[in-house]
């Protein structure tokens, strides 16, 4: 038995969902922990492009239950939208693959409500969130006055929990923001309908997780954004509303932090951010645009552009301490191919003093000017690589390079968006010495 969580090491994006489906016919279960529905994993599959928001990146392999745990938070419609998709193109057959925890919050129409009506108030102060209620529904849990998948189930109960919130969500959506209130009669309505199409979904999580680690098998726990999304070490106020680092899974999954054998951080060769916040490394002419366009670079979840750079080892080194990777997966190498020089920053420049360590406050950050390392760069196309000496001479020397300035080996190279186009020499659910 072994259990692997796989995080983003920069800012979400970074192809977990890829490399999550990758991983997935060596587990047995495969396991969301936190975020909810503004994070997208897109997976290509015998060039058949799947997009998922909620339901696990594992739900292509048949061979694996899916488990949403405790610590996301769900949206039902969405959730209801991809389990009534993947049952029709045959994916989901069985309705016990795939476990929602009735633990787990429910973001309601008012939440997304609040959540674009905030963004609209703030202007050019907002911080870009997706508009999915995800903060808002965050801020209930953690008020104690949300309402959870269980409470679904339940409708007499469902009813006065509604009818309870509401007043205080509409006063505020039509008082302080001058939106129109929610149709409270018609919520309870469409919850208690959650709840009929849900019910056969629900479960605990954690004893389900529990059972499996008891039983000796391979557990993937999969992260949603990445570590710079983070609440707590993230480039907060420009952050999602989770915590998106690998001990989240403690808490998110219900699992004890001793049972966690390895950690997978995923980066991409280069960086990329979306929405508001710093990002020390963008490129915002040609260069930035030339990565967007040959990486595909658009938002899964809004479709937005996602602004691109050269990859930051200062961030990717935080990440690890933050993370305790034990190994690194690096997606998207193709990307790279035809440039003359591959840049890395290896420190940053802080109101004229020169830090290897990532910025602890906000300003700092937006101060940094980065302090680069050029490589040669590499003309050939690596696509049809399948082994680390198959690539070319520059590419293994990037890698390499990779390695030294972050102190974790990477095990896991991506070549292309298909699930075959994928380098590995090792194992990643070995036993860990």
């Amino acid at each position: 038995m072994t259990t692997l969580v796989a995080v983003g090491a920069q800012w979400g994006d970074e192809g977990k969902g890829k490399l999550v489906d990758w991983l997935a016919p060596k587990a047995d279960l495969v396991v969301r922990f936190h975020g909810g529905n503004n994070a997208g994993h897109t997976l290509v599959v015998d060039g058949e492009r799947t997009v998922l928001h909620v339901v696990p990146a594992g739900i292509l392999d048949p061979g694996t239950i899916n488990l949403i745990g405790p610590g996301v938070v769900v949206d039902p419609t969405v959730l209801l939208e991809e389990l009534l998709a993947l049952r029709e193109r045959g994916v989901l057959r069985d309705p016990s693959r795939v476990r929602v925890s009735g633990r787990a919050h429910v973001i309601l129409p008012w939440h997304k409500a609040l959540d674009k009506a905030r963004e609209e108030k703030a202007a050019k102060h907002a911080i870009g969130t997706t508009g999915r209620g995800i903060g808002p529904a965050y801020e209930d849990k953690v008020t104690r006055r949300g309402i959870r998948v269980a409470d679904l189930l339940n409708p007499e109960q469902l009813r006065d929990s509604i009818e309870r919130v509401a007043e205080q969500k509409n006063f505020e959506l039509v008082n302080y923001y001058g939106w129109p209130a929610i149709d409270v009669a018609e919520t309870t309505r469409m919850a208690i309908e959650w709840g009929r199409e849900l019910e056969p979904y629900v479960g605990h999580v954690s004893r389900t997780l529990e059972r499996a680690l008891r039983d000796g098998r391979n557990v993937l726990f999969e992260g949603a954004q990445g570590t710079f999304l983070d609440i707590d070490h993230g480039t907060y106020p420009y952050v999602t509303s989770s915590n998106c680092v690998a001990g989240a899974v403690c808490a998110g999954a219900g699992v004890g932090p001793t049972r966690i054998d390895r950690v997978l951080g995923i980066t991409k060769a280069y960086t990329t951010r979306v929405g508001g916040g710093p990002f020390p490394t963008e490129e915002e002419g040609e260069m930035g645009a030339r990565l967007r366009e040959v990486g595909s670079e658009f938002g899964a979840t809004t479709g937005r552009p996602r602004r691109c750079g050269w990859l930051d080892a200062v961030m990717l080194r935080e990440a690890v301490t933050v993370n305790g990777f034990t190994s690194l997966a690096v997606n998207k190498l193709d990307v790279l191919p035809g440039l003359d020089e591959l840049k890395v920053a290896t420190a940053y420049k802080v109101n004229g003093k020169i830090s290897q360590d990532f910025p602890m406050t906000l300003a700092d950050i937006e101060a940094a000017e980065p302090v680069y390392e050029s490589l040669p760069g590499f003309t050939e196309d690596i696509r049809g690589c399948r082994r680390f000496e198959d690539l070319p001479e520059n590419a293994r020397n990037y890698v390499r390079h990779i390695e030294a300035l972050v102190g974790v080996p990477v095990e896991i190279l991506s070549v292309g968006p298909g699930r075959d186009e994928t380098i590995h020499d090792l194992d990643p659910f070995r036993p860990r010495r």
